[in-house]
């Protein structure tokens, strides 16, 4: 019946002409083949008039058919097959069927086609890969592949790729690529095979074997059927994913069946042609195949292919044959796709803007859908130089899409192309609009704009005033949605930009004037007042009690974090104004602070008022000194931009290709929200605290640290050649040399690791004609490093003789990954005087580092797997030594990974992968180093399977350049 039948039969194919020969797929089912039972069955069904209804009918009929299966009396195969179809038809009405399928597998050896069309599509739809008929209908899908009869080949080769199970898998993954590429095979077959290895290579890749196959796969591509070459680009599109290398070949033969697409008439595939153009699902399938491969090598085969892109960016432009929609959607559908082709190639200039100029008339078209995949697209063309300053022509369009634009989504395109487009020619007026877009912006995407105008302005500052403004316009109009990151920035640039400390301090106080101000302003006011309102004290319109006031009438009104920062800027006026000290240690002793329900803010009032009754002037002055600059590191911006648009969004929010000598102050650590640095060891003298903590770090000699330090310790003598930091550094990449040297002693380390395993050879040389004695080195685990790294040092002799040398084995096991390296500390005496010294062991994470080799396309597949946020770690940084590719690539093999050949389009540029070896895990490494010989920078792009690993190793590995 028709019901049954349209569940089986195998749908057209989408661009078959209508009435187009499908002989060849299926053959039609004789007129006296239709079953009366179970039409009458079906109508019985449809014309119950309850729930109840159908299922009594339902009960009856399944009893009528286990009865007539247990009967004595065989059942002819007419039988059988309309029994097993009112089996398959309850079942898709939502009832369980459990029995009845040994009937249908008996319908398999059936040699009349309707039966075992029968017996295959009930077993495709009820028989799971744990059934214990499974081996039973194998042995028939067998003797079917064997009967070299292609209808039921066919029949066969569905069955596999619908259930798709491993079992299946294992039996036939080896029978079918010989299928595929027999010569005596028909295209009807070849077609399906083609199909169901597709299904099983994605369900069990590791099943489908690589052999002689792959060549002779290849030449599929030159079939006479279109089908067979459809099928057969979609199994090598799969295929050379994997293995680029075997399917190689396949790239002239892409290229030499598009062009003849490309250039054909629509009459000439007349049953492949859809809406008056060529085969488009094949054509798209092609263009996609072409971008698993850079451009190709063979002068010719560019050439022709550079023909066929021109063709198809010429055929855009012509009026089209037919004012349906199904003509305009393939049409462009092949358009896009060769345009990403283009972009993906990004070495043809001429087409790159020709992409442009197309994509920029699809920006006004009436079509949605058309006007988001021109914004899309051309938000990549943003990235490469040869079409950068195309894109830009048409900042006047974006800019109009993004204040009139209906579609939500659409407008978020638009903001995207409108940063991706930015460089210092219109960053001013790319942020002034999207400024203003912001006042009315769909609350899902104001947070994004906020990261992205932080970035620009910071990014493009060239009168870093304007930076101010923005970022504090930013605050005024979506304070809710400026993230702690966007407020951190700025006050680190302030306070390491001493040109601005001014303006700042000026424009956030007259800010703060407002009647009703946003949180984030009054913290920014707090932190920019504490440090800098001296810069501004001089004029009667912002004198000390006016700043003081001004910020103290916001308190009752803010949180409790900002009271606390509130609390840290009035300390500070007491160092820069002492005429506000009485009015603010009145605020301090008020029963609201000193009693206060939160614990943070009662102790920093008790200790602050204590501070300003009992320090002297000049050591206040010394704990509440001006903040120093913060080094510079990546902006926190970028890191939380790339979070918030997710996997695809590296390459486009920090490409620094187009402009490297744009003015980048990205980087620097973010600042503590408080506005009191750190207290030295001399706090204690105030008496704030009970105790001194057990190991305070060592006084910097800093011109204002005002005390030395009176504990006389046992110290080493100065050390010779680089300090011990320098020589940790420099056994980053390194295993053998000497770790420190001075005019006693000497010490050597000789390494060798392999996966979580590590032996280290320490040699201690006395360079004198004393003894040493005493003589202990220990190994130190910081913190909880002890269950990240074990180590067994066994014990020396206390005494080391002048002009001697000892050794130590260390045994090292790596249980985690960890951020901080053991400390060796040694200590000895030398002629009756103390000596000690602690040096960082040259055991870092990367030591672990098995260097892993794999192919392009396996690293590309990889590489966007771990392209979540927090899996990539990214430093752009300064060349500190010679930029040497020799000496460069000597530094990433002894970092540990494998360097591969012909990954990156950029020759000059090194990708290397490696996996870190712990006992308890494995992480994946893989990273990217792009030197810029012309600006003397790097770009260092690490991605693993750990968010701390990978921001450690990128910060190690960009140490070493």
């Amino acid at each position: 019946t028709p019901v049954i039948q349209a569940l089986w039969r195998p749908r057209r194919e989408d661009y078959l002409r209508p009435g187009a020969d499908t002989t060849a797929i299926m053959p039609a089912v004789s007129k006296g083949d239709g079953m009366r039972g179970l039409a009458v069955f079906i109508s019985d069904i449809r014309n119950c008039k309850s729930k109840e209804a159908e299922i009594k009918r339902i009960n009856k009929e399944l009893a009528n058919i286990r009865s007539k299966f247990k009967g004595d009396k065989a059942l002819d195969g007419y039988s059988k097959k309309k029994y097993v179809c009112k089996l398959l038809f309850i079942f898709l009405l939502g009832h369980d069927i459990d029995f009845g399928h040994m009937e249908a597998v008996n319908l398999l050896s059936s040699n009349k086609y309707t039966e075992k069309q029968i017996g295959y599509l009930f077993i495709s739809v009820l028989v799971n890969s744990n059934s214990e008929l499974i081996r039973l209908i194998n042995n028939a899908i067998k003797n079917d592949l064997a009967s070299r009869n292609p209808t039921f080949m066919c029949l066969a080769l569905h069955c596999i790729a619908n259930v798709g199970s491993r079992e299946m898998g294992e039996a036939f993954a080896a029978d079918i690529p010989r299928i595929l590429v027999a010569g005596d095979s028909m295209d009807s077959v070849k077609q399906s095979a083609a199909l169901c290895l597709l299904r099983l290579y994605k369900a069990s890749p590791d099943l489908v074997p690589m052999g002689e196959w792959t060549a002779r796969v290849v030449h599929l591509l030159n079939d006479q059927h279109m089908g067979v070459v459809t099928a057969a680009v979609s199994l090598i599109t799969c295929l050379c994913k994997k293995n680029p290398d075997d399917f190689k070949t396949c790239i002239s033969l892409a290229v030499s069946r598009l062009s003849r697409i490309v250039s054909s008439a629509s009459t000439d595939l007349q049953d492949y042609t859809y809406y008056f153009v060529p085969a488009p699902w094949l054509s798209v399938k092609l263009l996609r195949l072409l971008q698993c491969y850079p451009p190709p090598e063979d002068a010719a085969v560019k050439g022709r292919l550079v023909e066929c892109l021109e063709t198809v960016l010429n055929k855009a432009q012509e009026p089209p044959k037919s004012k349906k929609v199904q003509h305009s959607n393939a049409k462009n559908a092949i358009l896009f796709e060769t345009i990403s082709l283009i972009i993906h190639y990004d070495s043809e200039p001429n087409l790159l803007v020709r992409a442009c100029n197309q994509l920029g008339q699809f920006l006004q078209h009436r079509e949605t859908n058309l006007r988001y995949l021109a914004l899309e697209s051309m938000c990549t063309l943003a990235s490469s130089e040869f079409s950068h300053e195309a894109v830009k022509t048409h900042i006047d369009t974006v800019i109009n899409a993004l204040k009139t634009e209906r579609d939500v989504s659409v407008r978020q395109r638009a903001a995207d192309l409108l940063y991706a487009m930015c460089d210092r020619s219109n960053a001013k007026q790319i942020v002034s609009e999207m400024l203003r877009y912001l006042e009315t912006a769909d609350y899902a995407i104001r947070e994004e704009i906020v990261l992205k105008v932080a970035i620009l302005a910071e990014k493009y500052a060239v009168d870093y005033s304007w930076y101010v403004d923005t970022i504090l316009n930013l605050i005024r109009i979506a304070g809710d949605y400026v993230s702690e990151e966007v407020w951190y920035r700025v006050l680190q640039i302030v306070t390491n930009r001493d040109d601005v400390q001014g303006y700042a301090a000026k424009t956030v106080f007259e800010a703060l004037q407002a009647p009703a101000c946003h949180e984030n302003m009054v913290k920014v006011g707090g932190y920019i007042l504490g440090e800098f309102g001296n810069l501004i004290a001089g004029d009667p319109r912002s004198s000390p009690p006016v700043q003081f006031s001004l910020l103290h009438s916001k308190f009752h009104l803010c949180s409790v974090a900002t009271r606390a920062l509130l609390l840290s800027t009035y300390i500070k006026f007491i160092n820069l104004f002492p005429e506000t000290k009485a009015t603010i240690q009145g605020v301090l002793r008020a029963g609201s602070q000193l009693r206060n329900a939160d614990v943070e803010l009662q102790q920093r009032a008790v200790e602050y008022l204590t501070l300003s009754s009992v320090a002297s002037t000049d050591v206040l002055a010394t704990v509440l000194e001006e903040m120093p600059p913060f080094p510079e590191r990546e902006s926190s911006i970028l890191a939380k931009l790339k979070r918030k648009k997710g996997p695809g969004a590296a390459s486009a929010l920090d490409d620094g290709r187009r402009d490297p000598s744009s003015n980048d102050i990205n980087g620097g650590v973010e600042p503590t929200p408080s506005t009191v640095s750190t207290p030295s060891p001399s706090a204690d003298l105030l008496g704030l605290r009970a105790a001194p903590p057990p190991a305070a770090p060592p006084a910097s000699a800093g011109a204002g640290n005002l005390l030395v330090d009176v504990f006389d310790g046992p110290a080493a003598q100065p050390s010779l050649g680089p300090t011990p930091e320098e020589a940790f550094l420099r056994f980053v990449c390194k295993n053998n040399g000497v770790l420190f040297e001075n005019q006693l002693l000497q010490i050597g380390v000789k390494s060798e690791f392999r996966q979580n395993l590590g032996r280290m050879y320490l040699f201690y040389g006395n360079k004198t004609s004393v003894q040493f004695q005493n003589f202990s080195p220990t190994v130190v685990h910081p913190g909880d490093l002890q269950t990240h790294i074990l180590s067994a040092p066994p014990a020396l002799r206390s005494q080391v003789d002048g002009g001697a040398q000892v050794q130590q084995v260390l045994n090292i096991e790596c249980l985690r990954d960890f951020l901080t390296p053991p400390l060796l500390s040694v200590r000895f005496r030398y002629g009756g005087a103390p000596q000690a010294l602690t040096l960082k062991l040259p055991v870092t994470i990367n030591k672990f580092f098995q260097p892993t080799e794999m192919a392009a396309q396996d690293f590309f597949q990889r590489w966007k797997q771990l392209s979540l946020p927090q899996q990539e770690a990214q430093k752009i940084f300064k060349a500190n030594h010679p930029m040497d590719a020799e000496v460069t690539k000597a530094k990433l093999l002894g970092f540990g990974s494998a360097l591969l050949d012909n990954v990156d389009p950029n020759p000059e540029n090194f990708v290397g992968a490696g996996i870190i070896q712990t006992k308890a895990l494995q992480v994946g490494c893989l990273l990217r180093l792009e030197p810029n010989a012309q600006a003397q920078m790097y770009r260092l792009t690490l991605r693993t399977s750990k968010e701390s690993v990978s921001r450690h190793l990128c910060e190690l590995l960009a140490q070493q350049f």
